[in-house]
This record gives C-alpha cells, sequence and structure tokens, in this order.
C-alpha cells in the first residue's frame, strides 16, 4: 500500500486549503473589496463544487483513470491560479477563483474514492491516511498566521501557488493501479440517490456545509475585527484542526463502540454549539479556544461519518459519483449558500447573526439525521 505517496497528497492538498479558507477573505478585504463582494467571491469558489466533481467523477468512471483525472485537475488549477497576479477589479478576480476552483475541486473526491479502493475491507484504516491533510492545514495555518502579520496579505498568492504546484507534483507519485477500478454494471445513479436513507444524508450533508460557511468565510475577519493578532488567529485555526487529527486517530475505536448514527448526531448538536459560543463569546478567548476544539466533531467526526456511509451507498462503477455527489451537495451547494448569505447577513444585521444562521442549520441538520439517517447503520 502507498501509504506515504497517499498521505503526501493529502499533506498539500489540505495545506493549500489552510491557505485560502482562513485568508482568502483578509486578502480580498485587502484589496478593497466589501463584505458582500468577499462572501460572493468565497460562495463562487464554493458553487464550482456543484458541477466540477460531477464533471470530473463521469469522466473517472466512465474511463476508470482518476489519478489521470487528478493530475489534470491539480495542474490546470494551478495554472489558472496564475492569473491572479494579473487581474484588478470584481469580475476579472471572478473569473480567475471561477476557473481555478472548478479544477482544484475536481481532485478531491476521486483521490477519496482511490484510496477507499485501495484500502479495500480495511477502510479504518482511512483516518490515518486522511490525518496528514489534518498536519498540512496545521502547518500553513499556523505558519501563515505569523507571516502575514509581518509581510501583510501580499505574500498569500504566492505561497498558495507555491502549495497548488506541490500538490500537482505529489499527484504524479501516486500510481494509476491504485484506483482498483471495477467496471460493474449497476443501472442508474439515481436508483442510489432517490432512496430515502441517502436523499436524507445528503441533505444533511447540505445543511452542516451551510452551517460552516460563515466560519470559513468571515471567521478570521471576524477575530481580527474583535482585536485579535494575526498569530494568535492562526493557532486558533491550528487547535480546531489539532482536534481534528486526535478524532481521526481514534475514529476507529469510537464507532465499532457508538455506531455511526449515534456520533453523527453527537457531532451536529456539538456543531451548533460551537457557533453559538464563537457568536456570543468572541470577547473570551479560552471560550473561543474551546469552541475551536469542537472542531473534531463539527469536521472531524461528522466528515469521518459521512464519507463512511457514502462509501457505502455508492459502490462498483458508482463510487466516483458518489464521492462527487457528496463533495458538491455539501462543500458546493452547501458552503456556497452559507458564504453568499452570511455576506449579506454581516452586511447587514452585523456578525452576530452569521453565526446564529450557523447553529440553526446546524440544528435543523441534527432534525434530519435522527428522523432519517443511519437509522440501521450502526456499525462500519
Amino acid at each position: 500500500m502507498p501509504y506515504w505517496r497517499m498521505s503526501s497528497f493529502y499533506l498539500f492538498y489540505f495545506a493549500s486549503v489552510g491557505a485560502l479558507m482562513p485568508y482568502w477573505a483578509l486578502y480580498l478585504q485587502g484589496l478593497g473589496f466589501g463584505a458582500v463582494e468577499i462572501g460572493q467571491l468565497m460562495a463562487l469558489t464554493l458553487a464550482t463544487k456543484l458541477v466540477a466533481p460531477l464533471v470530473w467523477g463521469w469522466l473517472a468512471d466512465r474511463h476508470g483513470r482518476r489519478m489521470a483525472v487528478v493530475r489534470s485537475g491539480t495542474l490546470l488549477g494551478a495554472l489558472s491560479f496564475a492569473a491572479v497576479f494579473l487581474v484588478q477589479g470584481f469580475w476579472p478576480m471572478a473569473l480567475v477563483m471561477l476557473l481555478f476552483s472548478f479544477f482544484w475541486n475536481a481532485a478531491l473526491p476521486q483521490f477519496e474514492a482511490t484510496t477507499f479502493n485501495h484500502l479495500g475491507d480495511q477502510v479504518h484504516r482511512y483516518s490515518s491516511i486522511r490525518l496528514w491533510g489534518s498536519v498540512g492545514f496545521i502547518l500553513a495555518v499556523a505558519g501563515l498566521g505569523s507571516l502575514l502579520d509581518l509581510f501583510g496579505a501580499a505574500l498569500l498568492p504566492p505561497v498558495v501557488l507555491t502549495l497548488f504546484v506541490l500538490l500537482w507534483l505529489a499527484s504524479l507519485w501516486v500510481p494509476e493501479r491504485a484506483t482498483a477500478y471495477l467496471p460493474l454494471e449497476q443501472g442508474s445513479l439515481w436508483r442510489v440517490v432517490r432512496r430515502p436513507e441517502v436523499l436524507a444524508l445528503l441533505g444533511v450533508c447540505f445543511l452542516v456545509q451551510a452551517s460552516h460557511g460563515p466560519y470559513y468565510t468571515f471567521y478570521t475577519i471576524y477575530l481580527k475585527e474583535a482585536g485579535y493578532s494575526g498569530s494568535a488567529i492562526g493557532l486558533l485555526w491550528a487547535l480546531g484542526v489539532l482536534a481534528e487529527v486526535a478524532v481521526f486517530l481514534i475514529m476507529h475505536r469510537l464507532v465499532p463502540r457508538f455506531g455511526l448514527r449515534r456520533l453523527l448526531l453527537a457531532a451536529l448538536a456539538l456543531t451548533a454549539l460551537r457557533w453559538v459560543v464563537i457568536g456570543l463569546f468572541v470577547a473570551s478567548p479560552s471560550l473561543i479556544a474551546g469552541a475551536q476544539l469542537l472542531h473534531a466533531a463539527s469536521f472531524g467526526i461528522y466528515h469521518a461519518v459521512a464519507i463512511a456511509l457514502i462509501h457505502r451507498y455508492f459502490t462498483g462503477s458508482h463510487q466516483g459519483r458518489g464521492q462527487a455527489l457528496y463533495s458538491s451537495i455539501s462543500f458546493g451547494a452547501g458552503g456556497a449558500f452559507g458564504a453568499l448569505l452570511s455576506g449579506y447577513l454581516w452586511s447587514g444585521l452585523g456578525s452576530l447573526s452569521i453565526f446564529l444562521f450557523g447553529a440553526f442549520c446546524a440544528v435543523l441538520a441534527w432534525l434530519l439525521a435522527w428522523y432519517a439517517v443511519a437509522r440501521r447503520e450502526t456499525v462500519l
């Protein structure tokens, strides 16, 4: 098993996420964009996840060459992002962000399918590979916090471009044979999607990522305006992902003991609590740090459960599109909706409103999960 080859891809992919998601809004603010424009631009990068993973997933499932899709997406994403150094104004920036995110967002769902296929019946080992993505995120977000304090947000584009190039190089290291493609004839994908438990799971995924939209778009700006330094903000981001890493290390024990359904419900309840604490207690560093530890639940446990169920529901020739659909509905549609609406809420009602909106989405997700998700799915 090419453990380190696959882990290196996660390392650089999520290092690029750790550079983009926490700090790109700050960079856009430095260019003079307002809250609504920042929300629109960030939503645009997330909205490409509605289309890109499905397009590339269809190609991968049709031809059985998932790593070719990953390599093409990462290379074209890096080349498209390089144009950010040449553009000015809202619409040129929107075009660049649309292009690079369309290619960049093609990579992860297909690599997730590659990872699960290569693991075979050892899917419990997924977390030990995926945790290197969390390590990459931590290194990027913690390191950049201090660097941006010293050199300003203009440093961000060259750092992101470097990480994109390293990601493409890492994709060359993973052999195509690791996909273990099985061209099974299983009928229409819609047959799987329309099952009530699958529809409910996708609805939960949409709501969870909608609740994260305000966090990924405005958390850095929110803390900056509350008086936190760049280094402190970076450490807070890193703290959340450290908690995520800790969960990934023990998920193989949590699932057999508690079951997927109970873990999902607990994660959603703690997600709602997290957004309430961030919204109401920003003046308390200790409470904000405590809220960051809840990232272990709001992303770590939630994602591990969701992706395990997606892998179970979408099998054989549907695997690539199943992972793509999960990415499209949650990180794409849900994330874009949350980012876009939070821009308008921040502009019209203030910063508290965006985190209360996030808590509301998490509560709705809990209710839907309690009613319909994984009632019989208690173990992996």
